[in-house]
């Protein structure tokens, strides 16, 4: 295991490493060479698997290596043993679901089981690793994220990747190293055109796929895709740490339409968009681009319109909202229960006009939710990748 402290130590620490790496003793093991437990290091598969995960796309890792330990013909693992974090539902994370429907050995982090691991395979997992776990696996441990590192290193790329408008995106294989996340060598990376106006709750089913192919991929040759491994370019780093509470306020003086749709797209799936009307909370539940033929209605064009008004769209059955720059539609909210934006018209939008003949449009306007200091601090909802599964 020195062997692996010598390789990938000075790397950590911003020099040239001291080895080559064109065995497996740049891994951990050699031919030849002893693990952790005194046993020969494997050189091919099948290989034993620990592996880390959490949600959805995390269990599309786990199924894919599930069925190729099943794989009699390929042989590609000997053993799969899981290891998920503690869940408030009574079922657990989706990958435990998986692991205890599938019989497979699966430990509550920080157990981590006490076997003989070839590598460790981490998917969606949020936790940092320590250097003493990655050492104990000869083969270090993967990681399959869904971005093209170095954008979006942390934990929801996938969620960052729709809030920014990315065309393109991906999944890199990479190897994990310890106290940062996604800083690892680049052992495998493909892209792929983001589909136009997808949720983050549809590209992750798309990436986990291709994550889960990928990865299995680089174990059928696994030696080889460790010594060809390459550091990740120092351009390009972005960030995609977790969104916190309050960003699914919607603040009409300040977003743009686009910037609105996209953050529909980016948490809608997770967290409903809200908005203040006339002192009740609303949630904002379908929200779309408004097309130009629908602009061109003389309601729309010709005066300043201060953002937040609402204008119900006979003709198309939509409210629109104005924004900093200009309309977005909205086909449903959520009051005391969930209303077609004709429903919202005819029941509350349509009598307040009534009881206030006289009222300008600027009083019955969306306004900014502002949530309280204390609420704002106490809840914290951290959105990441793993609440696409929730």
């Amino acid at each position: 295991m020195l062997l692996v402290r010598r390789c990938w130590g000075p790397q950590l620490a911003g020099r040239r490493p001291r080895c080559s790496c064109q065995s497996p003793a740049g891994h951990g093991g050699s031919s030849g060479g002893k693990d952790s437990r005194g046993s020969r290091v494997r050189e091919k598969p099948p290989w034993r698997v620990l592996f880390l995960g959490t949600d959805h796309f995390a269990r599309e890792t786990l199924r894919a290596l599930h069925a190729a330990r099943d794989n009699k013909e390929e042989k590609l693992i000997e053993r799969l043993e899981v290891v998920t974090v503690p869940s408030l539902s009574p079922k657990g994370l989706p990958v435990k679901q998986y692991a205890v429907q599938s019989q497979l050995p699966v430990y509550e982090w920080p157990d981590v089981g006490s076997g003989e691991y070839d590598v460790g395979v981490v998917a969606s997992f949020g936790r940092l690793l320590s250097e003493a776990l990655i050492l104990k696996f000869p083969y270090g441990i993967l990681n399959v994220h869904p971005s093209c590192l170095p954008r979006w290193r942390g934990p929801a790329p996938i969620i960052h990747t729709v809030l920014h408008g990315d065309t393109v995106t991906g999944v890199t294989i990479m190897q994990v190293r310890p106290k940062r996340f996604d800083i690892g060598p680049i052992l495998k990376q493909e892209t792929i055109p983001v589909p136009p106006k997808s949720t983050s709750k549809e590209l992750e089913a798309v990436l986990s796929k291709l994550g889960a192919n990928m990865l299995i991929s680089v174990l059928k040759s696994l030696p080889e895709s460790l010594n060809n491994g390459r550091p990740q370019p120092a351009e390009g780093v972005t960030y995609a740490p977790k969104v916190s509470a309050g960003t699914n306020c919607v603040r009409w003086e300040e977003q743009t339409s686009e910037q609105v749709l996209r953050l529909h797209l980016a948490i809608g799936d997770i967290v409903p968009l809200q908005t203040v009307w006339l002192e009740n909370t609303i949630k904002l539940l379908d929200l779309v681009e408004v097309n130009s033929s629908i602009l061109a209605d003389p309601r729309l064009t010709g005066q300043a319109v201060a953002p937040g008004s609402v204008v119900y769209h006979r003709p198309s059955q939509m409210l629109l909202v104005h924004c900093k720059d200009g309309w977005i539609g909205v086909r449903s909210v959520m009051l005391k229960k969930t209303l077609t934006a004709t429903d919202f018209y005819n029941g509350y939008l349509h009598a307040w006009y009534q009881k206030n003949p006289h009222a300008h449009p600027s009083q019955c306007r969306f306004q900014t939710l502002r949530l309280p200091t204390k609420m704002h601090q106490k809840t914290k909802l951290l959105l990441c990748n793993s609440t696409l599964s929730s």
